[in-house]
Order: structure tokens, then sequence, then C-alpha cells
């Protein structure tokens, strides 16, 4: 009887707790919370990292050991291993007062040891379920050793590739980039995340920061709420849907407020809009960078952050000595703070901590789960189906496996390169280079290497890309000697193959470039081969889409290979011979020039449409290029070819609550088996906002052994055709729609309903 009267005030307590916040409660949760400190509370709301090659910012946390001792931490991240991570939670476990575990931080952002494409390259797939299952490879191995929290996945929508970090996205499109987030949260958290292989995701960058103005990474970003919602915002709230435990704010300014302290963004957007139920971290010092936006000095920051929603604060400890004196102050509450230290806490509940902190300790994990034979041969399949076939010129490719090969460029043997930016749970040295993967696939070939030339010979852009990791080295042979011994080489080949391209670090995070094309010591390597007369076969890295007119206008065949990882070599040469089909397709449109950019498929038409195929004064045009792309969204070759026949709806009009099936015959025409990521998308003819030129609605991935025919029905419901209005109401207007289904983004065939 005692123990029922013992229980009775803490469920009282929960249920009073629900019903003034909304917040889930938990009785452990409520029980330690009841037990807690103001100082307690705030130690919870506080992320550090011990240091140790974290390649987001500077500013190393200190006395790190100390603070977890007494109860000012609540996670870490940095760090890794199954005996490291015990380590951490036994200071915590034993020392601390109230012995709450840590939540275990780390970038994962395309793999753990078994790397994997960059996530631009990932996308190129259209594969839902080999995305899915990456991520869930990178969840295992990282529980394995220790990790339990995820800073991925980056689902900004960009459509610039001069932003660096467009190599982290699944690029320009919101309908694709819904699709992906949903996967990469499922392959992450799987249904239960206190299962020790699963880990809690965490969706970022909220939000827009795809849209830094000029292309320049921390920079600000300006937009109408209409366009928001309609083009950048769904991947956001589709992480939300699938179930996201976690958001990062973005470093950007929104409507002239930081994301980090954006009470709108964080408070009414993402929890009250979107329903979101898990906790808000900020960026790598993005609650102290506040200060230089002007919006005051840390003690005012770190409150408008706690005050916009944010719970817990990276790095910058803002929180951490500032939240006790704005109590005081009254500029914050202390329910204000609780409610933060509960998310925190429901989150470790939810990964299993508070039962077992030691459970992502296991020390017999890592020799079993990571970087096994299985995982890698998942590696190469990714990366495979990420590359995309950009030019086939007089269908040189696939190769022949007992073909003489001239190997050239100074990314043909070279491990740094090989798994692409933010990889630094990666170990370049363990990835198979190009010349390797050759010789593995084709041990009957004649493969002779020469370098060529440098990846840059401007040594400044080499120093600034190197601050984040070794991976520009320049030969201090003569660029005349380096690309003679190239074209010696080159004489007796029958084929040359040229891996050329950006560094690692010519892209990622701080890593923006107003030049995206490819560096002047490979452009004169390139035409040099091209000189020869011989077939060539350009193998082209990249971390975001390049301008490439004068390499495609030469007769060259394009194999574009992103970063495809630790299995690198092993795949572009799985691709080149023909043992993989090339199925790719871009997910950012390619410019001509960077005078294009801003350039992507859903643009809207104007009052003064360009004409189609000629200049005309008066219209939108350019005088120096056309207005098209280089390479539209969608596209991408394969070694086969596809007929597309017979495009139908099943119906001309349907109303509110009911679908049409929009169905079309592709035929594989070619002499290989291939696959084929089939295409639909949506014009509206009329409504009250200008609508965008056409929208991807559908797609679906195909395989058709050569001769085949198969029938493709993509379904179409009411709310497929709804938008924000002006109002910023979600509404399908009734009207008359146009569909057009392909293999690209300029798809022709078309057909049309109406909207009742």
């Amino acid at each position: 009887m005692k123990q029922k009267y013992k229980i009775l005030p803490l469920l009282i307590l929960i249920f009073a707790v629900y019903k003034m916040t909304g917040q889930k409660t938990i009785p452990e949760v409520e029980s330690l919370l009841s037990k807690m400190t103001l100082e307690e509370k705030i130690g919870q709301l506080n992320l550090l990292t011990p240091g140790g090659g974290i390649a987001t910012g500077s500013v190393v946390s200190e006395n790190v050991e100390a603070k977890i001792r007494a109860g000012q931490v609540g996670g870490l991240f940095g760090v890794s291993g199954p005996e490291k991570v015990r380590q951490a939670q036994e200071i915590a476990i034993k020392n601390s007062r109230l012995k709450i575990p840590l939540l275990i931080g780390s970038d994962i952002i395309h793999g753990y040891k078994t790397t994997y494409p960059i996530p631009l390259g990932v996308a190129a797939s259209w594969n839902m379920e080999l995305i899915e299952n990456a991520a869930k490879m990178a969840a295992k191995e990282a529980t394995a050793d220790g990790i339990n929290w995820n800073f991925s996945p980056m689902v900004d929508i960009s459509r610039d590739a001069r932003w660096g970090r467009i190599s982290e996205g699944s690029g320009e499109d919101p309908y694709l980039g819904s699709a992906i987030a949903t996967a990469m949260v499922k392959g992450y958290q799987g249904d239960d995340l206190s299962i020790s292989h699963t880990m809690m995701a965490t969706v970022k960058h909220l939000a827009l920061y795809g849209a830094v103005e000029a292309g320049r990474d921390y920079n600000s970003v300006d937009m109408s709420k209409v366009k928001m919602y309609n083009q950048y915002l769904p991947p956001y709230q589709a992480a939300v849907n699938a179930g996201v435990g976690s958001a990062m704010t973005s470093f950007n300014d929104i409507d002239g407020i930081p994301a980090t302290g954006n009470k709108w963004l964080i408070t009414d957007l993402l929890r009250k809009q979107w329903g979101f139920k898990g906790f808000v971290v900020s960026d790598y010092t993005s609650v102290n960078e506040m200060i230089a936006h002007g919006s005051g000095d840390l003690q005012a920051v770190s409150a408008q952050s706690l005050n916009a929603g944010l719970d817990m604060d990276m790095v910058g400890e803002g929180f951490l000595t500032t939240l006790k004196k704005s109590v005081q102050e009254g500029k914050v509450t202390e329910e204000a703070i609780t409610i933060a230290c509960r998310r925190i806490l429901t989150a470790k509940y939810e990964l299993g901590l508070l039962d077992d902190p030691y459970r992502y300790s296991d020390t017999s994990r890592p020799a079993k789960d990571i970087l096994t034979a299985e995982n890698r041969l998942a590696a190469r399949k990714i990366a495979t189906q990420s590359f995309v076939l950009l030019k086939n010129e007089n269908n040189v490719l696939p190769l022949q496996k007992d073909a003489k090969i001239a190997l050239v460029g100074p990314l043909a043997n070279d491990k740094n390169n090989m798994l692409g930016t933010w990889a630094p749970t990666g170990d370049p040295q363990l990835s198979i280079p190009v010349l390797e993967g050759l010789k593995n696939v084709a041990p009957k070939a004649k493969i002779s290497f020469a370098k060529g030339a440098n990846i840059t010979n401007d040594t400044e852009l080499a120093k600034r890309a190197n601050v984040f990791g070794l991976r520009v080295d320049i030969d201090t042979r003569t660029p005349e000697a380096m690309l003679s011994e190239a074209l010696k080489n080159s004489k007796h080949a029958d084929v040359i193959v040229a891996v050329v391209g950006e560094a690692s670090e010519f892209a990622g995070e701080a890593a923006s470039r107003t030049d995206i094309s490819i560096p002047q010591s490979q452009k004169k390597l390139i035409n040099a081969l091209v000189d020869t007369g011989k077939p060539v076969v350009l193998v082209l890295f990249s971390g975001r889409p390049l301008t490439i007119s004068e390499e495609f206008n030469l007769p060259v065949s394009i194999l574009q290979v992103w970063n495809p990882g630790v299995e690198a070599g092993n795949a572009i040469a799985d691709v080149l011979f023909g043992d993989y089909n090339p199925s790719g397709k871009l997910t950012a449109s390619w410019p001509r020039n960077v005078g294009q950019i801003p350039i992507y498929h859903s643009m809207k038409n104007t009052g003064r449409p360009a004409p189609t195929h000629q200049f005309e004064k008066f219209k939108s045009n350019y005088l120096d290029s056309e207005i098209s792309p280089l390479f539209p969204f969608g596209y991408g070759l394969s070694y086969t070819s596809f007929e597309y026949s017979e495009l139908a709806v099943n119906k001309d009009k349907f109303k509110q609550g009911e679908s049409i099936n929009v169905s079309v015959r592709v035929k594989n025409t070619g002499d290989y088996d291939g696959e084929e990521v089939v295409q639909l998308y949506l014009k509206d003819q009329v409504r009250s906002i200008t609508p965008p030129v056409r929208q991807l609605k559908g797609f679906q991935k195909i395989f058709l052994k050569k001769g085949a025919s198969k029938t493709v029905t993509l379904t179409l419901s009411a709310d497929d055709l709804k938008f924000y209005n002006s109002e910023l109401k979600f509404v399908a207007e009734p009207g008359k729609f146009k569909v057009f289904v392909g293999g690209n983004s300029n798809a022709e065939m078309s057909a049309d309903f109406e909207l009742e």
C-alpha cells in the first residue's frame, strides 16, 4: 500500500506535464527530473567535444572529464571505440551525482568505416531501398564503435553548385529529396532505437541552408514563405514525418533572425505545425556565432536560443555559462530549461541508455560489424549505381577486358581522394584507387599508368583545400615532364582512360568555389590526350556539378563518378568494363557556365519566356549563352537504349480523394540488359500562384533485359497536386494538368487530365 502512494504523485506529475506542455512523459525521465538541480538540468543541454580531428569548427572543449563528473555534460562527439565510449560513460555513471549516461554523437555522412559515395552521388541512384540499406549499414558500423547519435541526414535543397555542401545533400528537388530523407531516417533508426545496431538520426540543417547567397558557405538566406514551403522545407518535414529523433539548426538567418535563435522556425513551424517530438541541437558553436550576426552578447543569444526552442548547445557552452544567470534575471524560466532537459532525457531513454548505459560498448562488435567483406561488397554496389554516364562517344564504353589501356590522370592512383568530403570516420589508405580496381576486374588488360598532371597547379587553392586534410599533393616535376610521360604511355594504347576532376576537399563545408570548371592543369592534359586521336574516356570525380562545356564538346566519353568511397576503383572498373551497366541519373542540373546559377528544372515561366530554339529580343534570354543546362535534372545515359510509348492516363477527370494512374510502355531497344529510372513530371496549367514549368511527382527504377518491355504505372492522388498558396494553405486547386513521362526532366511525351 505504501508503494502505491509513492507512485501516485509521480503519475499525477506526468499527467500534469503532458497537459501543460504536450511533451511525451516517461516515468523514468520524470523521476530523474524531480531530483535534478537547475545546474544539472542545464548540464544536460551541453554538448562537448574533447577534440581529435573534428572538421567543422576550431573550438575544442576544455576540462571535459571534470564537467562530466559535475553533471555539466549531456553528450559528447568526436569520441569512438567501445573502450573509449565505456570510459566516458563510466565517468558519468560512477562519478556524477545522478549517474545520467551520455549521448555519443558523430557525423556519419556517407558510411562509417565502410564509406560509400557522397550523398549527392548516392542520390543519383534513385534507389530508395539501396539508400535505406546504406544508412542501415552505416548505423550498424557506427554503433559497433560506440556511437548512438548521428548528425545526418543533411536534406538541404541546393540549386547552386558553387556551394561546397551541395555534395552532402540530395540535389535540387524537394520531391526526390523528401523520399531520400525518409529512406535515410528509416535506415539509421529502424523501428526501435533501443536496438543496439540502430542510432538516432538528425535532420539538418534547419533551415534553407542550401540557398545561401552567392553560394558562399555560412552566408545569409532571404526568401519568401511561399518559396520556403513549396521548394525548400518539404525534405525536413519528410524527415520529421519519418520519426527523426533530433534536428540541427543551420548557420544562416531566416527573415533576419539566425536559425539557432528563430522561434518561428523551431517552435511554430517545427514543433507546432509539423508536430516534431524530438530535440533540437545547434550546429557547431552556432549559438555563440549569433553574436557576430548582431544579436547580442553570449548571455542574450543563449537566452534567445533557449526561448526559441533550442534544446542543446553544441560546443559553445553559452547555455552552461549563462542560463542560470538568465533565470535569476527573469530572461528565461526554469520551466523552459526543464522542457529542454526532458527532451534530452527522453532521447536517452528511447536509445535504451537509461536502462543500460553501456549498450554501445560491446568490444566484440567492431571485428564482426565494421569493414567486413560483406560491407565492402555493398559499398561497391552502391557506388556502381551512383555513377552517371554523361556521354558515350562512338559507344567506346564498355571497354574490352583484354584492351591496351593508357591510364592517365592525377586521380588515377590516388587513395586520398577516393572517399570524398565529410568522411572523417573513414581511412583513405584502405580505399581502392582506380589503377588497382582496373587490375582487379580485368587482369588480362595491359595497363600503363602516368599521372600526366597535378590536380591543380594553383598552390593557393591547394593550400586552402589542405586545411581539411592533406588531399592535394602537387608533384614537383614540371608540367611538361608529366605530360610527356602520359603521351608516351598512350602511344600504343587502344584507349585512354583519364581520371580527372576535383580533389575531395574542393567541395564540402567551407569549400565554395566561384570557378567550378576542371582545373587548367587538367584541361591541358585532356586536350593533349584528345590530340593523339585515340579514343578518350574521362572518369570524372567531383563533389558538385561542374561546368564542363569545353570537355563535352570534345570527342570524349564521360563517366561521372562523384567520390565513390572505399571501393572506388573496383566499382569504377565494374562499370568501365561492363560488369554493371550505368543507371545513375543526375539530381542537380549541370550549368553550362556559372553565370546560369541558380539553375534547376522546376523554374517558372515568366510573362516573357525564352523561345525554345533561338535568341529573341525582349525575352528571358542571355546574349552569350543558352538558358538550358548542359545536363538537365534526371539525365543519365546507359550502355543500352530505352524507348517510351503508349503513355496514357486511366481517366480524364478525377475528384478530391480520388487518384489517377499514369502508365507508359518502356522497351529496352539496345544490346545490353539495363536499368532505367522512369520519371513523371507535372505541369499545373493554371493556378492562383505562378506554377513551375514542371515538377517531379513520381519515379520508378526498373530493370529490363535487352529486347524486353514493361508497362510502368505511376499513381497520382489529389494530394500530389497540392501546393502552398499565397496564404500558406496547402491546397489542390481544380483545373487542368499535364503530365510528362520520360528518362529526364526534358521528357516530351505528355498527357492531360483535370481535377474537378
